[in-house]
């Protein structure tokens, strides 16, 4: 038993609502940012991209709420959106006023490190759309009667955006524990968001405002002593820890990594429920070809194990698999089945599938 009293699935519902910022992603492939003559394309964002994961590959029915401007950029991103299977019609959608000076919607640059070099992105969100949201500019209430979600996802990305988020955050949270949704927080820090805005402890605090309101958290604030390998004992105590500031956090989630270089990272994860540590099989030296979006995968696998009834353990296991393999293709999105999930979870190789 987890103790999360779970909806059941209805017709009319939706499994899993979240909050946040889609943006459109531009990968230079094998090239750099700063030497590329051509850009592959896709859409991604922190909250987006959890439930980018619960509907592609784990076939769940799950919706994103977001501000876009209604350009071809903002229209192209949203066509994403749709062809993942996530439903768009929560969209917000801001006039143009022809140049983007009142709002716009946000790119980031993003290519893959190899090796001795790092991953590298130039973030290109200032004054988007969804910065500007406040929490009177939607019927919060209104929007959970009509989706009905059994869980609603959001995090420290979507509360970091400006100094209005937090407060629209707050709102979505409050609305979605009045209509009965588990609700879902990752803390997801991002240095680009909070650099002139207090940075660690500025995000940290922010957090504090946010937590008693989930059900389930993703990730820890801070580890007992640094740490060059998977300790479980340390990520434990740093979930029991946070468990006791926050007693109302039913679900205490982290995956555990470890960066050996770019190219290759020690990788698992455990949770914290009632008590009791599961902890999924570790992967040491996991080839990484592409590491945006590993932990949103992460999140999606354990969000899909708890939705479907599968065991604390059984859903680590699949939140680990899922975001190996995401990392083992490019872009932020999952491109994997659920039974290739499944299979690499309970112990499968890269063999050839014929």
């Amino acid at each position: 038993m987890s103790l999360l009293m779970i909806a059941a699935a209805t017709a009319q519902g939706c499994d899993c609502l979240a909050l946040g910022e889609v943006m459109l992603r531009l990968d230079p492939g094998f090239n750099r940012t700063r030497q590329t003559d051509s850009f592959k394309v896709w859409e991604g964002g922190g909250e987006y991209n959890v439930v980018q994961g619960l509907s592609s590959c784990f076939e769940h029915n799950s919706g994103i709420i977001t501000a876009l401007v209604d350009n071809e950029v903002g229209q192209l991103i949203a066509s994403m959106i749709r062809r993942s299977g996530v439903d768009s019609r929560w969209i917000h959608w801001q006039d143009f006023d022809g140049l983007g000076r009142q709002a716009r919607n946000g790119l980031y640059f993003m290519e893959r490190g190899f090796g001795e070099r790092g991953a590298k992105a130039v973030m290109d969100r200032g004054h988007t759309a969804i910065s500007q949201l406040t929490e009177a500019d939607i019927d919060w209430r209104a929007l959970f009667a009509q989706s009905k979600p059994r869980w609603f996802h959001v995090g420290g990305v979507m509360a970091g955006l400006s100094e209005k988020s937090p407060a629209v955050v707050a709102a979505a949270m409050r609305a979605a524990r009045d209509s009965g949704a588990i609700v879902s927080y990752d803390l997801n820090y991002r240095e680009s968001l909070w650099i002139d805005r207090g940075g660690r402890a500025g995000a940290a605090e922010c957090d504090e405002q946010l937590l008693p309101l989930a059900d389930v958290l993703f990730g820890v604030d801070k580890l007992a002593k640094r740490v060059d390998s998977l300790d479980i004992e340390v990520f434990s105590e740093a979930l029991r820890a946070m468990q006791q500031r926050y007693p109302n956090l039913i679900h205490l989630v982290t995956t555990m990594r470890i960066v050996c270089d770019a190219s290759h990272n020690d990788w698992g994860g455990l949770c914290l429920a009632q008590g009791e540590i599961s902890v999924a099989k570790a992967h040491y030296k996991l080839p990484i070809f592409d590491r945006v979006g590993g932990g949103d995968a992460f999140a999606a696998g354990y969000i899909h194990g708890m939705l479907s009834g599968k065991s604390q353990q059984q859903s680590i296991d699949i939140a680990v698999a899922h975001g190996a393999l995401v990392m083992s293709t490019a872009g932020d999105n999952s491109m994997f089945s659920k039974e290739e999930v499944f299979a690499y979870a309970a112990g499968g190789d890269a063999s050839v599938s014929r």
